[in-house]
């Protein structure tokens, strides 16, 4: 299984500050990178961080509010003057299709390296090589979504005593039966894989909620997730507040990973009227732990699972 490293290249929300860019995830998987939002600045956080620009393959956008998006542009033109040639997959909301072809023919600009753009709605869920991406409808007064990557189940833990046993010599025969591949002995027995191995194991799973009132779609969704990453824009004293402009306070967002029985909560998308997050850490943690509140720039490694 691959590597799994999510970097938090924008943490704020509605416009950048000096402590905070607005919103983008990375999720690094080995040498790829599926980017989730790509707000004003984006490119500039992922030239000052580990990532390269020419690893990003995916990138998803959860809604067309200017902080989420406006980046696309330069960073799509960037990739072109450092010679691009590999194609760049963009997907988003209803008006994804159309914001794709004013992005790539806004300016002098005319891209030589293939960009797809993908329209999704609530309920679809994209198969990829290694991964699947589950998509949820929100509530953000605005077309709006949820983006949950899924990895498959892995084969069990490999029983080496159980095989010994059975007469199967180490070798090349120990990798197929951990690989799921039915064997053959010498003595002419076929082995079944599990014979050997244990119950299959949990991919990962990480959620990224995109901007959105708390709603009980998200319980299920998120459910047992390895990480959630929840907008908290506001804290608690303006819970009023976050519902009229379709946030989430850091309450409602830890109300949601506790009922989820998630391992991981991750508060995102911080007001600007925020210069110290104490508060927002706070009241989250009343309710459930671990919580994280990441600064521009920090990084959350996701284990596999036991």
């Amino acid at each position: 299984m691959s590597q799994l490293e999510l970097i938090f290249l924008g943490t704020g929300g509605s416009w950048p500050t000096v402590q905070r860019n607005v919103t983008s995830v990375a999720l690094k998987r080995d040498g790829s990178v599926l980017l989730f939002d790509c707000g004003e600045g984006t490119q500039r956080q992922i030239q000052k961080s580990s990532l390269s620009y020419m690893q990003i393959s995916h990138i998803f956008i959860s809604h067309f509010h200017g902080d989420h998006f406006l980046g696309l542009s330069g960073l799509l033109q960037t990739m072109q003057l450092n010679d691009r040639k590999e194609p760049v997959h963009i997907y988003g909301p209803a008006g994804m299709d159309e914001l794709s072809v004013k992005l790539v023919t806004l300016g002098y600009f005319k891209p030589v390296f293939p960009i797809f753009s993908h329209e999704v709605y609530d309920g679809d869920s994209l198969s990829f090589d290694s991964f699947s991406m589950d998509v949820l409808k929100t509530d953000h007064g605005v077309p709006s979504l949820a983006y949950r990557y899924r990895e498959p189940k892995r084969p069990g833990k490999f029983n080496k005593p159980k095989a010994l046993s059975l007469g199967i010599p180490e070798g090349p025969l120990f990798s197929q039966l951990q690989q799921g591949k039915t064997v053959s002995l010498a003595d002419g027995r076929k082995i079944l894989p599990k014979m050997v191995l244990g119950p299959p194991r949990p991919g990962r799973t990480i959620v990224i909620s995109g901007d959105t009132r708390p709603i009980d779609e998200m319980v299920s969704f998120s459910e047992h997730a390895d990480v959630l990453v929840h907008e908290a824009t506001f804290d608690e004293s303006l819970r009023d507040r976050a519902r009229d402009y379709g946030h989430s306070t850091s309450k409602q967002a830890a109300e949601i990973a506790s009922k989820a029985d998630v391992d991981r909560l991750v508060l995102t998308h911080i007001s600007p009227r925020y210069l110290k997050t104490y508060q927002l850490k706070k009241e989250a943690e009343e309710l459930f732990k671990p919580v994280m509140v990441p600064h521009d720039f920090d990084s959350l490694t996701v284990p596999l699972k036991k």
